[in-house]
C-alpha cells in the first residue's frame, strides 16, 4: 500500500516537475501521452527487442529463399550440361551427312548453345550465392548486433530507475511514519523523524529518482530513432537485393532467349533438300527413278513355256449342288494333265486362285452328251468311275456312291460357250457319249396324226413350262447322279468290250446306242 503510494506521488511529482521545464519537455510528453504510455512504464528492452527479432525472422526467410533460387539454377545448369551431352557430333554415321555446311553444323550449334544456356544459369546461380545471399546474411548480423545494442543501452538504465523508485518509495513511507509519530506522540520526534527533515530527504531522492527517468526516457527516444533509421536501412537492403536480382535475371533471360532464337534461326535456315542432295550426288547404290517396275509376266524360269502347264480352257461354269439341287457358279480351269479344277476366284492376287476346292480327273470318267441347241439349260454331266478315281475334293467330305458311281452336272450361259467346254473335256475323257439321231415325223402319216389331234411326247415336251422343263432338268441330273449303273470296265477289259456308263443297256441293244438314245464312244488311251 505504501509503495503504490509512494509510485503514484512520484508520478505525480515528476509531471508536475516536467510540467515546469518550458517547450520541449511539453513537446515530449505530449508524444508519450498521445499513446497513453508514461515514461516510467515504458520496456524498451521488450518492445523494440521483440520486433527487431521478428524483422531477423523476416531476413533469415527471405535467406532461404534466394539460396533455394541459387539451387534451383545451379541444378538447371546441370541439367543443361547434360543435356548439351545428348547431341554427338561429329556424327558417327560415317559419310551419311555434310561434314561442313549441313545438318551437323546446326547441331554443333545445338550443343553450344546449349551448354552458354547452362553457363547462364550457373552464372545466375553464383552471383545470387555471392551477391544477394551474403549481403541478407550480413543484414542479419547486423539486426542481430542492434538486438544487443538495445538490451545493452536500455538495461542499466531501466535497472537504475526502478531501483531508485525502490528507494524513492521506502523514503516516502518512513516519511509516512515521521507523520503519524509527531502528530500521536510530539515529544517522541527525534531530529532524524522530524517530518520536516524526512521530507527533504524524500524530495532529494525523487529528484535522483525523475533524473534516472529522464536519461532512460532520453534514452528511449534515442534508441526508437535509431531503430527507425535501422529498420529503414532493413528495408532498403532487402529492395536493393531483390533489384539486384531482378537485374541479373532480366539480364541472363534476354540471354538465353536469344540463344534459342538463335538456335531456331540456325535450324531454319537448313534446306530441306540439302543433306539428300548432297547424299544422293555421292552414293553409288541408290535406284534411278526412271528404272522401270518388274513385271511377274516377263520373268523367264524352266518350264514356263511348256504346254503342260497351259490351260486347255477356263472360264465360268455353274455346277449343280449334291443336296441343295441349286447351281452354283464358279471359276473352273480345263488342264492338259486330264483335271477339271474349280476356284474360289479368278483373281490371281487372291489366296483362293492358288488351291482348287474341287477336282475332277477326266482320264477316268465319263462325258455325258451335250443339251440341244432347243434346250433352255445348257448343260452336260461328267460321270466318274466307280472305284472312286475320278475325283480329287478339297474342302469337303466325301460320300460313299451307291453303286460306286457318281454324276455332276455342269451350267453354261449358252449354248456355244457349253459346247466349247464339251469339245475340250471330251479330248480328255475317256469316253463320252453322244445323242442318236432323231427321227424324222415331218411325213404325212405324222401330219394326218397330229390333224386327228393327238399330240406326241416330244411336241408335248416342247409346248410344256418352264417349270415342267426344270423338272424334266431335274430328272435327267437324277439320272446321271442316282444311277445304279453296271460297273465301268477296267482299262484292260477295253479290248473286249464297250462300257456303258450313264445307265443300263439292254444286252441286246445294236448299233452301240443307249436305251435312252445315246451312242456311247470310247477313247483310246
Amino acid at each position: 500500500m505504501m509503495f503504490n503510494e509512494a509510485t503514484t506521488v512520484s508520478r505525480a511529482t515528476s509531471l508536475s516537475r516536467a510540467s515546469k521545464h518550458g517547450s520541449t519537455a511539453s513537446s515530449r510528453n505530449q508524444s508519450l501521452i498521445k499513446k497513453n504510455v508514461a515514461p516510467q512504464d515504458l520496456r524498451p528492452s521488450d518492445i523494440l527487442i521483440e520486433r527487431f527479432v521478428s524483422w531477423k525472422a523476416i531476413v533469415k526467410q527471405l535467406i532461404s529463399y534466394f539460396e533455394g533460387v541459387a539451387d534451383i539454377e545451379n541444378n538447371i545448369a546441370k541439367e543443361y550440361t547434360k543435356l548439351g551431352a545428348v547431341i554427338q557430333v561429329p556424327f558417327r554415321s560415317g559419310n551419311q551427312f555434310l561434314g561442313e555446311g549441313g545438318l551437323q553444323d546446326v547441331y554443333y550449334g545445338i550443343r553450344d548453345k546449349t551448354r552458354a544456356i547452362a553457363d547462364q544459369h550457373a552464372n545466375l546461380g553464383r552471383t545470387v550465392d555471392s551477391s544477394i545471399v551474403q549481403h541478407l546474411q550480413k543484414l542479419h548480423a547486423e539486426i542481430k548486433a542492434h538486438i544487443k545494442n538495445v538490451q545493452n543501452d536500455t538495461g542499466k538504465l531501466a535497472t537504475s530507475v526502478a531501483k531508485e523508485r525502490e528507494l524513492s518509495g521506502r523514503m516516502i513511507g518512513e516519511l509516512a511514519t515521521s507523520v503519524s509519530i509527531f502528530k500521536n506522540t510530539p515529544m517522541g520526534v527525534t531530529n532524524k523523524t522530524d517530518p520536516y527533515v524526512a521530507n527533504i530527504a524524500v524530495m532529494r531522492q525523487l529528484q535522483k529518482q525523475v533524473h534516472e527517468e529522464n536519461a532512460l526516457q532520453k534514452s528511449i527516444i534515442i534508441m526508437q530513432q535509431n531503430s527507425a533509421h535501422f529498420e529503414e536501412g532493413i528495408v532498403r537492403a532487402i529492395q536493393s537485393a531483390w533489384q539486384t536480382y531482378d537485374e541479373w535475371r532480366s539480364r541472363m533471360t534476354n540471354s538465353v532467349q536469344d540463344t534459342w532464337h538463335t538456335m531456331g534461326r540456325n535450324m531454319v535456315s537448313l534446306a530441306p533438300d540439302r543433306e539428300w542432295i548432297s547424299f544422293s550426288a555421292r552414293s553409288d547404290h541408290l535406284l534411278d527413278p526412271e528404272t522401270p517396275l518388274r513385271n511377274p509376266e516377263t520373268i523367264q524360269y524352266p518350264s514356263k513355256e511348256d504346254t503342260s502347264v497351259i490351260a486347255v480352257h477356263n472360264g465360268h461354269l455353274e455346277r449343280k449342288k449334291r443336296f441343295t439341287r441349286t447351281y452354283r457358279e464358279a471359276y473352273y480351269v480345263l488342264t492338259p494333265a486330264g483335271f477339271l479344277h474349280e476356284f474360289a476366284t479368278s483373281d490371281p492376287s487372291q489366296s483362293g486362285s492358288q488351291t482348287p476346292v474341287f477336282s475332277l480327273f477326266l482320264p477316268a470318267c465319263t462325258l455325258g452328251p451335250p443339251s440341244t441347241p432347243s434346250s433352255k439349260s445348257h448343260k452336260f454331266h461328267i460321270e466318274g468311275r466307280k472305284d472312286g478315281t475320278g475325283t480329287t475334293k478339297h474342302g469337303s467330305f466325301k460320300l460313299p456312291m451307291t453303286g460306286g458311281q457318281h454324276a455332276w452336272s455342269f451350267r453354261s450361259r449358252s449354248h456355244e460357250d457349253m459346247m466349247e467346254w464339251w469339245n475340250d473335256v471330251r479330248m480328255l475323257c475317256a469316253r463320252y457319249l453322244v445323242a442318236s439321231e432323231q427321227m424324222d415325223r415331218g411325213g404325212p402319216v405324222e401330219a394326218a396324226v397330229r390333224s386327228a389331234g393327238y399330240i406326241s411326247d416330244e411336241e408335248d415336251e416342247e409346248d410344256g413350262s418352264s417349270v415342267e422343263q426344270d423338272q424334266e432338268d431335274e430328272d435327267e441330273d437324277d439320272q446321271y447322279e442316282d444311277a445304279d449303273a453296271d460297273a465301268v470296265v477296267d482299262d484292260d477289259e477295253e479290248d473286249h468290250k464297250t462300257s456303258h456308263s450313264y445307265s443300263n443297256l439292254a444286252k441286246n441293244s445294236f448299233n452301240g446306242t443307249h436305251q435312252d438314245g445315246y451312242a456311247t464312244n470310247e477313247r483310246r488311251r
